[in-house]
């Protein structure tokens, strides 16, 4: 059979096959190494838009690597894999955001996950490679782990600082050296130099507040036949209680915690008034709300039907925690890049806005890909009939964030998202096509660069001018608005300058 190209797609071959040929390529006589990577889920909601960049882009979930080949040529084939890895990993967000020609990194998160993925598939190849496939999939393997070491991420986190017991502390750190091994603090600070792969912390189940642990406790048997009730709320009801039991086996970690915890959920007036007109005011109010109809639901009934379990004066007290590897009975947390020593280890608190990270952690990111701005468009038109800008896609929402992400500040989309542009252009009734003159072009575009202006000043004008509020002196609530707030400020100014730039080429 003729050599496929490099990196590209190999069709009509059956699947037996082709895990055959995988097979023999790795540990036995073949002159090709095939790497397979997982195919896209069918279930996934996204599978169709990033189906349709895979093949844009002439990619698959297949790749072949001549055993023979230099490493500038194993490199060429390595990117394409990477490419393919990145797709497969998209968000919504990304996907949104990203350009059909966007072949760059899409976010720190997206990269780390396509990096590891492809190096946990060629190291599993390397355990039945042959001698001749084991040179170049070392090659690659090496050079995945170059680019991950090379991946500087920013500590960009603001939090809010924490009155600290470090008398408690103290006690929690040795607590946790007798009962695990050497640790510290609330954070971690690797002790030695840690490689991707390595188990940074590994805690056993039975230092763990679990599901385990709760279904041996008498407040399990009290709350199972409840319909309303999940075991999250359960294991939170437990925390509560657990808190003050003075011969809890937790006790020394209870007593470390704050008493206090600075998030969003327990501002106070003044920091609620300096954040009318922002998203962040709206999603206070709605999660404050959704608390106050739990708690309702639960008390005071819980207390008139288990008085010995459920006090009048239990105050709440949220807890983190997660769950159980059963093979290792142990909860393990594996490093995705190096960690230097003397370098904090960080863990990712997962795909969140600021306004989200502030309700219920207490901290607001510099740069977060994730705060966007919803906009509520007419989404009836069909985009792809109506301009060339156009894509297909399964999603209907529209949304911006700041276009200091951009990676394109020019025409055609001015450094805004993509897929709004060709949604304006639909809308505007601006269709265009080969045919279409330069001058009607630039007509089109200012229609759209206008229209986002006529959105985004108002808005802008809104949330008013940066004050000279004493900050320094300001309670930590307020305070968190008031930064809030000028990243809301910040965004919109954003779009508003690039649409203002825009309309500026345009006319020179």
């Amino acid at each position: 059979m003729p050599k496929p190209q490099s990196g590209r797609r190999l069709s009509g071959i059956p699947a037996a096959t082709m895990a055959a040929a995988e097979l023999a390529a790795a540990g036995g006589g073949g002159d090709m190494v095939v790497v397979r990577l997982p195919p896209l889920s069918e279930e996934d909601p996204l599978f169709q838009d990033k189906k349709r960049i895979l093949d844009r882009r002439n990619l698959s979930c297949l790749f072949q690597v001549p055993i023979s080949c230099s490493a500038a040529d194993a490199f060429k084939v390595l990117d394409e894999m990477i490419q393919a890895a990145r797709i497969a990993h998209m968000d919504e967000l990304e996907l949104y955001f990203a350009g059909d020609d966007d072949f760059q990194p899409l976010s720190a998160r997206n990269e780390l996950e396509s990096l590891n993925l492809l190096l946990k598939i060629l190291n599993t190849l390397r355990l039945t490679a042959n001698d001749g496939a084991m040179g170049v999939l070392q090659v690659l393997c090496d050079e995945i782990l170059i680019r991950l070491r090379s991946l500087e991420l920013e500590d960009n986190g603001q939090m809010v600082v924490q009155i600290r017991n470090q008398d408690m502390e103290d006690s929690l750190l040795k607590w946790g050296e007798q009962h695990v091994f050497e640790g510290a603090g609330r954070g971690m600070v690797a002790s030695e130099n840690i490689d991707v792969g390595d188990i940074a912390l590994e805690i056993p189940e039975s230092s763990i507040i679990s599901e385990e642990l709760l279904c041996q406790s008498d407040m399990f048997i009290a709350l199972k036949d409840l319909d309303s009730i999940t075991t999250e709320t359960m294991l939170l009801l437990w925390s509560i209680r657990e808190r003050y039991n003075p011969s809890s086996k937790f006790k020394i970690y209870f007593e470390a915690l704050p008493a206090n915890f600075n998030t969003g959920l327990s501002f106070g007036i003044d920091a609620l008034a300096a954040l009318d007109g922002t998203l962040l005011f709206d999603e206070l109010m709605q999660a404050r709300q959704h608390l106050r109809q739990q708690y309702d639901e639960l008390f005071p009934m819980l207390c008139i039907k288990f008085p010995d379990i459920f006090k009048q004066d239990v105050s709440p007290h949220i807890l983190n925690y997660g769950r159980v590897d059963k093979a290792a009975r142990s909860l393990k947390f594996p490093l995705s890049r190096p960690c230097k020593e003397g370098e904090q280890c960080f863990l990712s608190y997962g795909k969140h806005p600021g306004s989200h990270l502030i309700t219920f952690y207490g901290f607001l990111p510099r740069d977060n890909p994730y705060d966007v701005i919803p906009l509520d468009l007419d989404t009836s038109v069909d985009e792809e009939d109506s301009s060339s800008l156009s894509v297909t896609t399964s999603q209907t929402s529209h949304m911006v964030r700041g276009t200091w992400l951009s990676r394109l500040r020019g025409p055609p989309t001015y450094g805004l998202p993509h897929r709004l542009v060709s949604h304006l252009h639909a809308i505007l009734g601006c269709s265009q096509n080969e045919s279409t003159s330069e001058a009607d072009i630039k007509e089109d575009d200012r229609m759209v660069l206008e229209t986002l202006l006529s959105i985004f000043t108002p808005m802008l004008e809104g949330l008013g001018e940066p004050d000279d509020f004493d900050r320094e002196n300001a309670c930590w609530d307020v305070k968190l608005a008031l930064d809030y707030k000028d990243l809301q400020r910040r965004i919109v100014l954003s779009i508003v300058t690039s649409c203002t730039s825009g309309l500026a080429m345009l006319d020179s």
